[in-house]
């Protein structure tokens, strides 16, 4: 435990240099991987926005170009197909400082399977946020999962919701889906790409041009029981952010 909590803090350490608030904390969709019933488990988020927006979109917002956040995860299973979990955002400057811009809960359902290669559950998380991230100080997100695995390939589908729950802003959900399409190309390493929407409110969608669009050049590597997500992001047509690059450590706890 001393090594893993030693690299977070080097992980840290190494991306004090970018300013650090509103970068997301997150960009990951979700597949039937599951703690083992009584397992722990921590992943560490690691996202930077090379190009990104250069204007608040509210008052106190806080820029995402030349930001960086720093997010451990940690995970519990419940049993067979349940998951909790605890997100905690780490946010730094350039002068040195360390912000904490949210905590949030998650539990996550994955039905059973019945020998064939679909999965399908669903994921509900709520937090607490902080105005440098978000205009709502209290949210939560409802997540879908459906996909299928094989040995060749990896397809999986988030249609989520997300709505703010302070009583200042609209509690309207809105609709950002996500997709993940990986094929197997060598031992324990995929490679594809993953998909990233912003629809807006799902109650009045506007017209398919204002839609965001980010688009990632994904690898998944599994080596010495540490599993590795990395990935580059092009944004299109609104997407808040034009470059993102991402990484996704899980750590062995066997």
């Amino acid at each position: 435990m001393r090594n893993y909590l030693r690299f977070g803090l080097l992980a840290i350490c190494a991306l004090r240099g970018f300013a650090a608030f509103a970068a997301p904390d997150e960009i990951q969709v979700y597949t039937d991987e599951m703690n083992a019933p009584g397992k722990f488990g921590l992943e560490q988020h690691l996202n930077y926005v090379l190009k990104g927006t250069q204007t608040p979109a509210y008052p106190g917002e806080m820029v995402t170009n030349h930001v960086a956040q720093v997010t451990p995860e940690f995970s519990y299973g419940i049993s067979d197909t349940l998951e909790a979990g605890l997100y905690v955002p780490l946010a730094t400057t350039p002068g040195g400082y360390t912000f904490l811009n949210a905590l949030r809960l998650r539990l996550k359902y994955i039905a059973p399977k019945h020998d064939d290669d679909m999965f399908y559950g669903l994921n509900v998380e709520v937090g607490r946020d902080t105005l440098r991230t978000s205009d709502s100080i209290s949210g939560m997100e409802l997540r879908p999962i459906i996909g299928y695995r094989d040995a060749k390939w990896l397809v999986s589908f988030n249609p989520i919701l997300n709505m703010g729950l302070a009583a200042n802003v609209s509690r309207q959900p809105h609709f950002e889906p996500a997709f993940k399409l990986t094929r197997s190309v060598g031992d324990g390493v995929r490679s594809g790409f993953e998909y990233y929407g912003t629809y807006g409110s799902l109650s009045h969608l506007p017209p398919g041009n204002q839609f965001g669009h980010t688009l990632y050049a994904v690898a998944d590597m599994e080596k010495g029981g540490f599993d590795v997500n990395f990935g580059i992001g092009r944004g299109f047509v609104n997407a808040t952010d034009t470059w993102v690059m991402k990484a996704i450590i899980g750590f062995p706890f066997d």
